[in-house]
């Protein structure tokens, strides 16, 4: 019956100030869709943006996230980048078990507390 994920949401405390923050990181593209929301571009899925209360169907909290994006970088180059932006690394490089397979992944929490994981398939640390 499944066979995909089309876009998960992260509730942020300001939108634009988030679509900063992973277009400088990790150069995700922004876009706006529907009745003016905005969504992170991730290969052929995206990230929607909310602000607590957008969607009062679900039990969203502010830095409740937890995702994990895959790249073709290797894990130390991953570092370097991070590091480059200032982002403070929380974990990693270390082996974990992705989707595919055995991952290589590096941590770390974005502005507003959600634990962003870039993983490389095919490269060990």
């Amino acid at each position: 019956m499944i066979n995909g994920i089309d876009h998960i949401v992260l509730t942020v405390r300001d939108i634009e100030a988030s679509a900063a923050f992973y277009k400088r990181v990790l150069g995700l593209e922004c876009v706006t869709f529907g009745e003016g929301r905005r969504a992170l571009v991730v290969g052929d899925q995206k990230i929607n943006l909310h602000t607590l209360g957008m969607e009062t169907r679900n039990h969203a909290a502010i830095g409740a996230g937890d995702v994990c994006l895959t790249t073709d970088m290797t894990p130390e180059e991953v570092v370097g980048k991070l590091k480059a932006e200032g982002v403070e690394i929380d974990e990693g490089p270390v082996p974990r078990s992705g989707a595919r397979g055995p991952i290589t992944s590096v941590y770390f929490v974005d502005p507003d507390g959600h634990l962003v994981e870039v993983s490389s398939y095919g490269t060990t640390s």
